[in-house]
């Protein structure tokens, strides 16, 4: 090969790197971690993925955890998003504070716990005073609440949920313990399935877990709706949230100003949630 056709070569083959090498950071993929809430899962998993569909770049992995895992993600650093059904308490912020993260509370929908039962079971409505009861053990038999003489199966969420902490906050009050024989479980799903299943049971889920296989119950003849979550009228309703670090990498701030527009609060609403904007 005579020398002028080599160097044509070697320059093309030092073009054709530095091409590829230039196209590296345009083609480094931006990750982004979300962890905690079962409540605000199915949210953060719809999300992801149309948000992925539009932007091919960005991968997101999303987990349902539990809030006080979801929180903690955040104020350890182990997670970009941290999903939550319940608020951050004062001790979770200033831990987070001590180890240099700021956090950042965006309230993505808002949610009804809703109690259900089996769709055979006749009861239809219970108040705060008789949901407590039956899960501080008082009450013990459906008969006591207008419903068949059969024992209350008390189905629970477990201490690590937000679901849990809001409903033991709002039904049983702080110096109340649910019954030592309660079923908990450790999803919304799970809790679903296992009131599905069993015609003398109660639990309670978040609203967008509400299907045909339960019974939605009133609470003091209020309904769980978009409605009564707004202007406070139902009992235990409560915000969703997405905290993250109060200075997120780039990629983590687009997704949630995406979580918040009109294309995310769609979805928050499709879920079966309440949207806030």
């Amino acid at each position: 090969m005579k020398f002028g056709k080599l160097a044509l070569v070697c320059g093309g083959l030092a073009l054709a790197m530095t091409m590829v090498l230039g196209a590296g950071p345009a083609l480094a993929e931006e990750s982004i971690t979300i962890t905690g809430s079962t409540t605000v899962l199915p949210i953060a998993q719809k999300a992801a993925e149309v948000y992925m569909g539009k932007n091919p770049g960005v991968r997101i992995s999303v987990a349902g955890t539990g809030s006080g895992d979801g929180i903690k993600s955040v104020i350890d650093s182990t997670a970009d998003i941290g999903d939550a059904s319940r608020d951050m308490k004062k001790k979770e912020i200033a831990l987070a504070k001590k180890k240099g993260v700021t956090p950042k509370k965006n309230v993505v929908a808002l949610d009804c716990i809703v109690p259900v039962v089996n769709p055979v079971n006749p009861v239809s409505d219970l108040s705060l005073a008789q949901l407590k009861d039956i899960y501080a053990g008082k009450i013990k038999n459906w008969k006591a609440v207008g419903g068949n003489d059969k024992v209350i199966v008390v189905v629970s969420r477990d201490s690590s949920s937000g679901t849990f902490e809001v409903w033991n906050k709002r039904v049983l009050g702080k110096k109340v313990r649910v019954r030592p024989d309660a079923q908990l479980q450790a999803s919304n799903g799970a809790v679903a399935q296992a009131v599905a299943g069993n015609k003398y049971a109660i639990g309670y889920v978040g609203i967008g877990y509400l299907n045909p296989k339960l019974k939605g119950l009133t609470v003091g003849g209020v309904k769980a709706s978009a409605k009564t979550a707004m202007d406070k009228s139902y009992p235990i309703a409560r915000g969703l949230y997405m905290f993250t670090d109060s200075s997120p990498k780039p990629a983590v701030k687009k997704f949630i100003a995406f979580v918040m527009g009109p294309e995310g609060q769609k979805i928050a609403e499709d879920e079966g949630f309440v949207p806030v904007k």
